[in-house]
């Protein structure tokens, strides 16, 4: 019990397994004189399931902690630069609807919450144009940084969109020449346990068996360790999130100069959504649903509506279905394992939420890393607080999409106003006198600020009544210069800022500057 932890073995490759090894792997070198070995065990049968092309801001904190440039990044996994999401046909259905969730905070967010002066002022401009630039930066087609921009800086804040095969990869070989991780190709035959319920060793066909004092489950939906070994249960959400489907489709780029949108595009449709994700030589182009509320075959005529709108006819092309199951694990960690991807749970991907799970998960088990098992219960009580805490706030955080909207086209949309988790009810209450702020939510750090639930919020119409306390007349003045300085900001920024593919292709060229 009081042994320090020599071994960690992580089953699971894809981009779950290799960025919970990277992550851990620099930390325990960096940190430690004799840093605990780290094994990753993959099967060379079972597929990633690669559609996760999606990332949030911090995967640019990941990927510097553990030593990778961005140039490589960008040009091994086919990156391109993504800047938020825009949403179509979510809240009324009509060809004009849509709005942006940006990636930049507000302006002054710290210090001033412009929303209720939004709410009860004249801009004549949407929320988000309103207090940010970078709307203005994805309908102008325009990059978030230079080419003299140092790697990992920005000038507005971005996030990734990548090729998730290939992401895998990069990651692998990084850990392995770099980080000095042990890669084990073969199957696991059989888990073997201690007396007291951990898990002692992974049998392996042709590596015997693999030992470990700490185990972290990356074995995708099969869960091999805490669901299938710990038998765990599965808590699933479906009555609140109805999705349960997906189509995946790549579209190729019709030439090389084509335009790259730099924001993710989600357009609703009767029965769920199209996500649109645009990378250097292909567009990810995928359309989630509820089997309770329609067939594979009409989403299956969705999509193919969608792609011929740019000349693609999916009829000729690879299109994948694969299964959702929303929901989680009870808890994430149990005994010496701890679960972190889809081995966890799963969500549909609807605001990238998947690989910032792993991420935070990953640095939670780097920054916590138990000395000895004797401690490790204890950071395994605060790792599933912690975690549970998380997916509920995401899970709520989905649901704000579907129940603020308007539409009556179809039951996917009505029902979707109904059975709405008692805290997102509590907050809309509370919403609709008052504009969103931290001070609303229980943890310091949130997955979703404050600022993402304001974006959400007025793109999709919602009201709140800022009379019942009125606003001074020096918070009004103090907001009226931010909103002037943001359109000044805009002005700028469209002026200095380049095309969105041609950083992409000065990059590869040229490469961006060290720090």
């Amino acid at each position: 019990m009081h042994q320090p932890i020599h071994s960690i073995v992580i089953l699971g490759g894809g981009t779950a397994g290799w960025l919970c090894a990277g992550t851990i792997a620099a930390r325990v070198k960096k940190e430690h004189a004799t840093p605990p070995t780290i094994t990753l065990i993959e099967s060379p049968k079972v597929p990633t399931v690669g559609v996760g092309e999606g990332t949030w801001p911090t995967m640019r904190a990941t990927l510097r902690k553990m030593g990778i440039r961005e140039t490589d990044f960008i040009r091994e996994c086919h990156v391109a630069f993504k800047q938020g999401a825009q949403f179509n046909q979510w809240t009324t259905g009509e060809h004009k609807d849509s709005y942006f969730h940006p990636l930049m905070l507000p302006r002054s967010f710290s210090d001033i919450n412009l929303a209720p002066h939004w709410l009860n002022g004249n801009t004549g401009t949407s929320f988000a144009d309103a207090v940010c630039p970078q709307d203005t930066l994805c309908i102008n087609g325009l990059a978030p940084k230079n080419i003299t921009t140092p790697e990992y800086a920005a000038v507005a804040n971005y996030a990734y969109h990548l090729d998730a095969g290939a992401f895998a990869n990069f990651l692998r070989r990084h850990c392995v020449n770099t980080l000095g991780v042990r890669h084990i190709s073969d199957e696991v035959t059989q888990v073997n346990s201690h007396d007291n319920g951990d898990i002692s060793s992974l049998t392996t066909d042709n590596h015997g068996a693999i030992s470990g004092e700490l185990f972290i489950d990356c074995s995708g939906f099969r869960s091999r360790l805490l669901g299938q070994h710990y038998q765990v249960p599965f808590k699933s959400c479906k009555d609140v999130l109805f999705i349960d489907r997906a189509l995946a489709v790549h579209l190729p780029s019709p030439s090389p100069d084509t335009p790259i949108a730099s924001y993710t595009i989600s357009t609703a449709q009767d029965n769920g959504w199209i996500w649109d994700i645009g990378l250097p030589t292909r567009r990810g182009v995928g359309h989630v649903f509820s089997s309770a509320h329609g067939s594979a075959e009409q989403a299956y005529q969705n999509l193919a509506r969608y792609a011929a709108q740019s000349g693609h006819d999916i009829d000729k092309l690879s299109v994948r279905e694969i299964p959702i199951e929303p929901g989680h694990r009870t808890k994430f960690w149990q005994n010496n394992c701890v679960a972190v991807g889809l081995s966890a749970g799963f969500l549909e991907p609807l605001e990238a939420s998947a690989l910032v799970l792993v991420e935070i998960s990953a640095d939670m088990i780097a920054s916590q890393l138990p000395a000895t098992r004797s401690t490790m219960d204890i950071v395994a009580k605060r790792f599933n607080k912690t975690f549970l805490y998380r997916w509920q706030r995401i899970i709520d955080f989905l649901k704000l999409h579907y129940c603020l909207s308007k539409r009556d086209d179809s039951d996917f949309w009505r029902d979707n106003r109904s059975n709405i988790p008692s805290d997102l009810q509590e907050l809309l209450a509370l919403w609709q006198f008052q504009a969103p702020w931290d001070s609303d939510f229980d943890q310091a750090i949130e997955v979703f600020p404050a600022a993402s639930y304001q974006y959400v919020l007025y793109g999709m119409g919602f009201t709140t009544d800022m009379g019942k306390r009125g606003l001074s007349k020096e918070q009004q003045q103090r907001a009226e210069f931010e909103f002037i300085q943001n359109r000044q900001t805009s002005q700028q920024l469209a002026r200095a800022l380049p095309d969105h593919r041609e950083l992409l292709n000065k990059i590869y060229q040229h490469g961006l500057s060290q720090v």
